[in-house]
C-alpha cells in the first residue's frame, strides 16, 4: 500500500509532517533517485533519500515515544543555535534511531512543560489548529487587570495575525503590583500569550507552560530534565488525537503522572520561588 512521502517520513521521526513538506519543495527530497515533488506517494519498495542519505525503511515504522521535558529560561528549541546558546536537544535521551521532535516552541524566555515524540504523525496531529488541545501557562502580570480587560481577553483581541482569545483566564495569587493568573489557549501562534496581555499594555515578567491537554508538568521534573510519559499517558493522548498506540506487551510498573482528566494547575502565584 503507498502513502503520501511526507507522512512516511514523519513517521519514521525524520521530521514533523510540515517540515517535511517544507524540505520536498526545497529539493533536499528524492525517491528513487528522482527529486520529489509534494503529492509523491511511496511504497516500502522505493528508495528515499533526504540530503542524499538513504533512509533504512526499516526506520519508516512507527516509533511511538514521548517525553515531557521541562525547558528552563534560556534554553531554544531549535537544533542548532548560530549564537551558540543551549538547545533542548542537548538534554534530551538518546535515541539509536529517528529523532526527537519537539511538539510546538516555547521562546527563549518563556520555561516549562515540552511534549517531544519519535513519532511524526502524532506530534502533526497535536500541533494541528483543528485537534484544539488545551495549552496553559502561569503567567506573572505587572499591573491590576480589570474585569472588562479579562472579559476581552476571553472574547476577542485583534493581534495582527488575526483575532485571538484565551479559552480562560483565572488569577491565582501574587503580591504587590504582581499578579499569577492561569490562561487557556487552544492554539500555538507565535508569542500569542505575550502579545495578547501586551495589546493591553501589560508587561509580562514571568511565562511558564505547566500542561498539554491532559499532560502536566510535575515539580519532580527538574530544569533541562525529561521524563517518559506511563503506558495510560500514551494510551491517552494518541486516543485524544485519533491514533492508535501499540500497548508494549513487557511487564511494568504503571505509575500515573498526573489525575486522569485533571485540568487545574497546581502552580500558584504564592509559590513562585518554587517554579524553577
Amino acid at each position: 500500500m503507498d502513502e503520501k512521502l511526507q507522512k512516511v517520513l514523519a513517521r519514521a521521526a525524520v521530521g514533523s509532517r510540515r517540515e517535511m513538506e517544507r524540505w520536498i519543495t526545497q529539493g533536499r527530497i528524492k525517491v528513487n533517485d528522482k527529486v520529489a515533488t509534494l503529492g509523491d506517494r511511496v511504497t516500502s519498495k522505493d528508495k528515499i533519500k533526504v540530503d542524499n542519505k538513504i533512509i533504512n525503511q526499516k526506520r519508516t515504522e512507527i516509533q511511538q515515544r514521548v517525553i515531557v521535558y521541562h525547558k528552563p529560561v534560556g534554553e531554544v528549541c531549535t537544533r542548532d543555535d548560530p549564537e551558540g546558546r543551549t538547545t533542548i536537544y542537548s538534554n534530551l535521551p538518546k535515541l539509536r534511531t529517528g529523532r526527537w521532535i519537539s511538539v510546538g516552541r516555547l521562546d527563549l524566555n518563556t520555561s516549562g512543560l515540552l511534549l517531544l515524540t519519535t513519532d511524526g504523525e502524532l506530534a502533526n496531529k497535536l500541533m494541528h489548529p483543528s485537534s484544539e488541545i488545551e495549552r496553559e501557562y502561569a503567567v506573572r502580570i505587572l499591573g491590576e487587570v480589570s474585569p472588562e480587560i479579562i472579559k476581552q481577553l476571553t472574547t476577542n483581541v485583534p493581534l495582527d495575525d488575526g483575532d485571538a482569545h484565551f479559552s480562560d483566564v483565572k488569577e491565582s495569587g501574587g503580591q504587590g503590583a504582581n499578579h499569577w493568573y492561569n490562561v487557556i489557549l487552544k492554539e500555538g501562534r507565535n508569542r500569542e500569550v505575550r502579545r495578547l496581555w501586551e495589546y493591553f499594555g501589560f508587561a509580562v515578567s514571568r511565562l511558564m507552560r505547566v500542561r498539554y491537554g491532559d499532560i502536566k508538568l510535575e515539580r519532580r521534573v527538574r530544569p533541562s530534565k525529561s521524563e517518559a510519559l506511563t503506558e495510560k499517558e500514551m494510551l491517552d493522548l494518541y486516543k485524544s488525537v485519533g491514533l492508535k498506540y501499540t500497548v508494549d506487551e513487557t511487564p511494568k510498573k504503571d505509575k500515573s503522572r498526573f489525575k486522569a482528566n485533571s485540568t487545574g494547575s497546581k502552580y500558584k502565584g504564592k509559590s513562585s520561588s518554587n517554579r524553577r
